[in-house]
């Protein structure tokens, strides 16, 4: 039993080491860390506008060369371009740095909309095929949707009770400041007569 055990684990091991890349070629490499980031904002009941930041960080030991952003999964039945592209290139990104991107995009349609990440490809002098690297996903973003039932019902309770407790609580501030005792101020009756 304990010799099969043993087996097992030399036979996952070297499974690991034949399969990983070798160690100095992975550890002198450009890693590539993608966030990508979108907010929607209404501007009236039937236009919407989508901010998209997509960041880009190398945090590998190695410069990354030619790379490339391509964010074109907004569907163009859907959104239409404002400010900005969705793609961009930079010659390099070195060591420990950050490049950033941001456009904006309007809809009309009400939908759930959802995205798919953005695609980075960059170059490594040592390899002669184009690296990839993708951004994070987004949630699904609710274009041009109503209030949901809760906000509606919070709405609601405020306009009809609004009022009722702001009485009921001046009411209580009155009482408080009624009913709690008063300072003497020095000048008034605290003064010993000689």
């Amino acid at each position: 039993m304990a010799k099969a055990f043993r087996l097992a684990i030399f036979a996952a091991l070297s499974m690991i080491f034949i399969c990983s890349p070798p160690l100095a070629e992975s550890a002198n490499s450009p890693f590539i860390v993608v966030h990508k980031r979108v907010s929607s904002r209404k501007l009236n009941s039937d236009l919407e506008r989508v901010s998209v930041s997509i960041d880009i960080y190398n945090t590998g030991s190695d410069t990354a060369y030619d790379v490339t952003l391509t964010d074109d999964t907004w569907a163009v039945e859907v959104f239409d371009s404002i400010v900005g592209n969705t793609s961009k290139t930079w010659e390099r990104l070195d060591v420990g740095s950050l490049a950033s991107h941001s456009f904006e995009l309007e809809s009309k349609v009400k939908t759930v909309y959802y995205g798919a990440p953005a695609l980075i490809t960059y170059r490594i002098p040592t390899k002669s095929k184009l690296q990839e690297a993708y951004s994070t996903p987004i949630l699904p973003i609710k274009i041009l949707a109503e209030p949901t039932t809760e906000k509606r019902i919070e709405i609601r309770l405020v306009a009809k009770y609004g009022s009722h407790v702001s009485v009921v609580l001046l009411i209580i501030l009155f009482a408080q400041i009624i009913l709690s005792p008063s300072k003497a101020s020095p000048a008034n009756g605290n003064k010993k007569r000689h």
